[in-house]
């Protein structure tokens, strides 16, 4: 919270109003509200790029498929197994055994010609499959663009079973790796929603919804204090 109003030369006593969102909700002690992730996001990317009909949200815990409607609230939503590794550790796993850090794996992965495919979804098992790969000479490009085109085909399962109508928007801090959205398009067949503030769409989602939380406050405080 302090350094959040330091970067708008701020200080706690300004913030009236707090809330939280994301797995970590619950243990933001100071919040007024707690708002779900599915929630937030998609309000953030209706507001990101109005006209949004599907949302997929995609960090290190869950991918999310999200159907919503014009006003940003959510229709319908499938959430990854739970036997299946988060895309985030899932990469993480991927990056481990070619010695690559996350930051590295993105643009590398555009570099590949033959993408070689991961067929497990469990991280650990799936680091293990890297390494027989790196073993057996696959360049390391192919094996990255392989793992994300794996990730890419149970991603575009879970869209299909909440219905794609229209513009998809992705968020979470899965924007940020350019190899993962080129495969996701790839599988998708078409162009996704993604700008630099697509990783905070949560964050701008909670406060577009605490706003409109607010002004149903003070529109029902002045209609009692009215009658």
């Amino acid at each position: 919270m302090e350094e959040a109003c330091r970067n708008f030369d701020a200080t706690p006593a300004d913030v009236f109003y707090v809330a939280s969102t994301g797995y970590g909700r619950y243990q933001a002690l100071m919040r007024q509200i707690q708002i779900t992730d599915i929630t937030t996001h998609a309000a953030g990317a209706s507001y990101l790029f109005p006209g949004t009909t599907n949302v997929l949200d995609i960090g290190a815990q869950h991918a999310k498929a999200i159907r919503i409607n014009e006003d940003g609230r959510v229709m319908k939503f499938k959430m990854n197994d739970k036997c299946a590794s988060g895309v985030g550790s899932f990469l993480e796993r991927v990056a481990k055994g070619l010695e690559l850090s996350l930051d590295e794996i993105g643009e590398l992965s555009l570099r590949s010609k033959d993408p070689q495919p991961i067929s497990s979804i469990c991280a650990v098992l799936a680091e293990s499959e890297v390494i027989n790969l790196v073993t057996s000479g696959y360049p390391v490009e192919d094996i990255l663009m392989g793992a994300h085109l794996s990730i890419s085909d149970r991603i575009v399962a879970q869209l299909r079973q909440v219905g794609v109508d229209g513009a998809i928007t992705l968020t979470g801090g899965i924007t940020r790796n350019v190899g993962m959205v080129k495969a996701l398009e790839q599988k998708i067949g078409r162009a996704l929603n993604v700008c630099q503030d697509s990783e905070y769409a949560g964050a701008i989602g909670a406060c577009l919804l605490v706003k409109r939380r607010l002004k149903k406050l003070e529109m029902a405080s002045s209609d009692q204090f009215t009658k």
